[in-house]
């Protein structure tokens, strides 16, 4: 049965809202009566700007208060991109991806230079992220590679203030919110795998709720279920969170699925990429052993070592 009304919690920053309005208007369409009330709310991880994520507690941070939020009845749903989403969800909940994946690529944004090669030796790069910079460390590593938080028109304006040489930001972000041309160059996968879920829409619901799988299931893209299947299964097993230098994509292709990862150092020395192939019915199955095959072929000694850095 669908409810009446639909209450989405969502985060406030430009990015997440337009991502719930753009699910709001979704719904609407296929449902004119539904009545839909926007929550925004200021999460932690949007509040705690001047350290990277590794050093605060990770992705989780970006979506905890939205949880409470479900759990106490104040919200029905969630709006998330899909990679601030732990790999594994508190008890009770559930989560479904919510439309076609947008371009999952890593994107290249510069004012005086055209490509990530282009750029002088020495060069400031801007990233938070781990999986980044330990791809742009191993590929380039005369950059210089410094710390950047805040949402995109945050990144975007320490960009345009000379802060940096270049930022990189990922693709989809940018295309929603309408600064395409921003993009000098998207990094090809060969280069800078993306996150694990980058691209995808989430929505997040109590598991018992089975009105709200209802309704979000003819939204449900079946390339962007078995990709995400995929992604987050190698997650799981890699022990993949914002602590963790760790990627992976999956390519969907009618029945076929195309899966690579990898695991690394923060400064690029040591690296683990793995690939494989199977059916996308198998989607979780193709995550779970890739993840143990880049456990097995260097993975875990990457694992020992990250635990020796200092935080």
């Amino acid at each position: 049965m669908t409810p009446s009304k639909l209450r989405i919690a969502t985060r406030e920053s430009k990015l997440a809202m337009w991502q719930t309005e753009h699910v709001a208007a979704r719904l609407r369409e296929r449902h004119p009566g539904l009545e839909i009330e926007i929550a925004g709310m200021t999460t932690k991880g949007d509040r705690i700007l001047d350290r990277p994520l590794a050093q605060v507690g990770g992705k989780g941070l970006f979506i905890k208060e939205l949880e409470v939020a479900l759990a106490d009845d104040l919200a029905d749903i969630a709006v998330h991109s899909m990679k601030d989403v732990p790999m594994e969800l508190p008890a009770g909940f559930a989560m479904l991806p919510f439309g076609p994946r947008e371009d999952p690529r890593d994107a290249f944004v510069s004012i005086r230079y055209a490509t990530l090669a282009s750029l002088p030796e020495g060069a400031v790069v801007g990233t938070s992220s781990l999986r980044r910079e330990c791809q742009l460390r191993r590929a380039y590593p005369s950059l210089a590679i410094k710390p950047l938080r805040g949402n995109v028109n945050t990144r975007l304006a320490k960009l345009e203030a000379g802060d940096y040489d270049a930022i990189i930001l990922a693709a989809a972000g940018l295309k929603r919110l309408g600064f395409g041309e921003r993009i000098r160059e998207h990094l090809p996968l060969a280069l800078a795998l993306p996150a694990i879920g980058q691209g995808v829409l989430a929505i997040e619901f109590m598991a018992a709720r089975t009105d709200l799988a209802e309704i979000l299931a003819p939204f449900v893209d079946p390339a962007a279920l078995a990709a995400s299947e995929a992604e987050r299964a190698l997650g799981l097993v890699v022990e993949g969170s914002c602590e963790v230098p760790l990627g992976g994509h999956a390519t969907v292709t009618g029945s076929a699925l195309v899966l690579e990862g990898f695991l690394g150092l923060p400064d690029g020395t040591k690296l683990v990429r793995e690939r494989t192939e199977g059916g996308s019915a198998d989607a979780a199955k193709l995550g779970r052993e890739l993840g143990e095959r880049i456990l097995a072929r260097g993975g875990r000694e990457v694992l020992s070592l990250l635990a020796r850095l200092p935080k």
